[in-house]
């Protein structure tokens, strides 16, 4: 059958009339999940998924690894349908098929060819064609329940391998799965998630599988760990299945199960999931580009809702697995005892001062307090304000305490939805020896000192040496985050009236000043003895310089997002900054201003990984708007502009970090100090769009929306000639503060062809 749409484009071709059908495609119908699937992380690539949902239901072309798993387009063939793609999470592998029963061989004997000319991928719908089997398999989901709908062909012999004992992503085999017939409808069990060496313990996943019609047979492997199905199809069958999961116990995913699809309506549950999403994505709007921008945009801001995955159940219980033994939470229930919100599982929040802490704040104010709140139950739990949770438990990801810049800037900006106390009392006690920060990269144990926090508060700087374990104990890089958290927590400590505390994290937000090596103009690393590193250059071969995780001394010279004053006076006055970092640039143009992930130590700007995710953006702090918008432009549209399955995020898209750098640059907003000043401020850039809407949440702020109105929007208009803020000229200024936005309103935007070099300039 043919849409309205296209019947009325037809139509009006007949007639030479044109027919505008975009009032019909809504923001989900946008969005493209393929975009940058040819090299993807186990976590990265969802389609039969809700926001943030616990079940991620998605065909795997690939099942052994972290990286180059789980989804990737070039693939040939689907080794099953799993249910959980998360951060150091993968779970219930299942697999419909016909002939031999291959069960128990694995999933290199049962995979399946298939072909893009047969599929489907869209948000809350996944559909695929299995060329060996001649069935096809649909997949729609709820947040925390799978719907599957496989049409056999006509077959003496058909199966659903549900094989929960089988090695899956990141983990070793499952030390313990069991599954069991419930019924000739159902099948219930358990499969334990082994550690990793991100997420130290095991973690259990529970699961209950029902089918619309009755099975003919049963039989199991593995020990009792993976099971099949068995159907008998003298004609061509359909059979529907839902599975359903909790990190509780069965009883809780059978709870979960029973709340939210009691039904079989495969069309209504994807119905339905669209309409969430398209609730979620209309929070930003916009008008204007070229439907490759348009798809971009929603696939970005698509992103920026995916990666924190829900780890509580329908009535709000979860695992608390911090301590000796796991126990079961419970989250806070409203007046009618529903949960006022989920807890999460998340990647770490390493750099998203400059991505989803901005876009969060205006758009999802509620989701940005939720996640705060989520972070500190793990303080109110096991002792620590979480970095990188998964499993109910900590990963110790990246370095330092990254939840300090999201919990100072939801204060700031008047999001409050979470527990102020234990949030602060948290955060001070990650900045000092014993804390967080004194876990370097994945080092569990009570005794963790790889973050070198007692040199850190002695010296005022991590020096290289020989202590703690894990990964990135790399002082240079510790340090210059240390001291911009140090500067998010004094703001906090200040609103908060805390003066002493304020005064004392202030002074320690300077120690970048302790290695900055004047004689080379470059953020150095100091030994244990205080000496400069030697040898030394601003970029090396490989992953990460020593000193630097995952980047160098010419990116991480310029962390210093809370000085920029301090940092252009260091490095000689405006005019040698703006020269400085003009050169760096043009230095990183040719490769597109990005490394390959793994080469972080190479480039002179990196926008494949978060430490540089500003960099553009300092220029107009040092008296040079116009080039931030030059920049800005380029970057946007050479390192995140692709919208195939080939490019788009450049490997690395941190679980949406990537997705509301892009949803930002493209709206022409941006915060480089995160939103943890005092009056917090977004800088403007030249937007992509004519318009871009952003709906504010009534129970957080006073206003309707706020666009941003870019006239004179044409390719080649990049530099803006000027503004005006609810029709009065924006002068004297590059920036529109938090307060300004949330009022409400509307912020026009000139752009031309050639930089009007004196908008935007604060005098000194």
């Amino acid at each position: 059958m043919f849409s309205k749409c296209v019947r009325a484009a037809a139509a009006a071709l007949l007639i030479g009339a044109a027919a505008d059908c975009r009032a019909q495609v809504t923001p989900a119908d946008e969005v493209n999940p393929l975009i940058d699937t040819h090299k993807s992380r186990w976590f990265f690539f969802s389609s039969a998924s809700r926001p943030f949902g616990m079940v991620n239901l998605s065909p795997d072309t690939g099942v052994d690894g972290d990286w180059n798993a789980g989804y990737l387009y070039g693939e040939k063939y689907i080794r099953c349908f799993s249910h959980v793609h998360d951060w150091q999470l993968a779970a219930v592998p299942v697999m419909p098929a016909t002939g031999e029963m291959k069960g128990p061989a694995g999933y290199e004997a049962y995979k399946s060819a298939f072909s893009h000319d047969q599929e489907v991928a869209k948000v809350g719908y996944h559909k695929v064609y299995l060329e060996d089997y001649k069935i096809t398999a649909e997949l729609t989901s709820t947040k925390r329940v799978g719907l599957h709908r496989y049409s056999f062909p006509a077959a003496q012999d058909a199966y659903i391998y549900i094989d929960t004992a089988a090695k899956l992503a990141m983990m070793d085999a499952p030390p313990d799965a069991k599954i069991r017939r419930v019924g000739d409808k159902e099948l219930a069990g358990y499969t334990v998630l082994a550690p990793t060496i991100r997420r130290k313990k095991p973690v259990t996943v529970y699961f209950v599988v029902q089918l619309d019609k009755a099975f003919d047979g049963y039989g199991d492997w593995s020990k009792g760990g993976s099971a099949f199905v068995h159907y008998k199809f003298a004609q061509s069958g359909r059979v529907q299945m839902k599975v359903a999961i909790s990190y509780v116990s069965e009883e809780q995913a059978r709870l979960n199960l029973a709340a939210e699809l009691p039904h079989w309506d495969f069309e209504r549950v994807v119905r339905e999931s669209k309409q969430e999403w398209n609730e979620w994505l209309g929070k930003v709007s916009i008008a204007g580009g070229t439907p490759a921008q348009r798809t971009k945009f929603y696939t970005d801001l698509w992103h920026s809702l995916l990666g924190r995955r829900t780890f509580s159940d329908v009535n709000g219980k979860y695992i608390d697995n911090t301590g000796e033994k796991p126990v079961v939470r419970q989250v806070e229930l409203d007046a009618k005892g529903q949960p006022v919100r989920s807890t999460y599982n998340s990647d770490a929040f390493w750099g998203s001062q400059w991505t989803l802490n901005v876009l969060w704040s205006i758009a999802y104010p509620k989701l940005m307090g939720d996640m705060t709140q989520s972070l500190v139950d793990y303080y109110t739990n096991g002792g620590m304000i979480a970095r990188g949770p998964s499993g109910g438990n900590y990963t110790f990801v990246m370095v330092g305490d990254q939840a300090v810049p999201l919990i100072a800037a939801a204060y700031q900006k008047g999001i409050r939805n979470f527990d102020v106390k234990a949030a602060y009392e948290g955060s001070r006690k990650n900045a000092f020896p014993g804390g967080i920060r004194d876990h370097a990269g994945y080092e569990a144990g009570p005794k963790a000192e790889g973050g070198g926090m007692k040199y850190y508060v002695e010296r005022g700087y991590v020096p290289l040496g020989n202590f703690g374990t894990g990964g990135h104990r790399e002082g240079a890089a510790q340090t210059l985050e240390y001291a911009y958290q140090d500067w998010t927590l004094a703001r906090f400590a200040e609103a908060l009236g805390k003066k002493d505390d304020a005064a004392l994290f202030q002074k320690r937000s300077g120690n970048w000043r302790n290695l900055f090596d004047k004689s080379t103009g470059w953020i150095r690393p100091k030994n244990m003895d205080g000496s400069w590193l030697e040898p030394f250059a601003p970029t090396c071969l490989g992953s990460n310089c020593r000193g630097f995780v995952e980047s160098n001394a010419a990116i991480y010279t310029y962390y210093v997002m809370q000085d920029i004053p301090g940092l252009i006076e260091v490095l000689g006055g405006r005019a040698k900054f703006i020269e400085k970092l003009q050169g760096q640039f043009e230095k990183a143009a040719p490769a597109r201003f990005i490394t390959p992930h793994g080469k972080h130590g190479e480039n002179w700007v990196d926008y494949e990984n978060q430490p540089a995710c500003h960099m553009a953006h300092l220029f107009s702090y040092a008296g040079a708007p116009w080039l931030t918008q030059y920049w800005v432009r380029r970057v946007k549209e050479e390192v995140f502009g692709n919208a195939s399955p080939s490019g788009g995020y450049n490997g690395d898209e941190d679980q949406g970090q990537m997705g509301a750098l892009g949803v930002l640059m493209a709206a022409g907003l941006f915060d480089v100090q995160g939103g943890a000043e005092a009056e917090p401020r977004y800088e403007i850039t030249s937007p992509l769009f004519e318009r871009v809407t952003f709906q504010l949440d009534p129970k957080f702020y006073a206003g309707k929306t706020f666009t941003v109105a870019a006239r004179n929007a044409k390719p080649g208009n990049v530099y803006i000639q000027s503004t005006k803020l609810n029709g009065k000229p924006l002068t004297g200024r590059f920036w529109v503060t938090h307060k300004e936005v949330v009022a409400g309103g509307v912020l026009e935007v000139q752009l031309g062809p050639e930089p009007n070099k004196s908008w935007g300039i604060v005098s000194r």
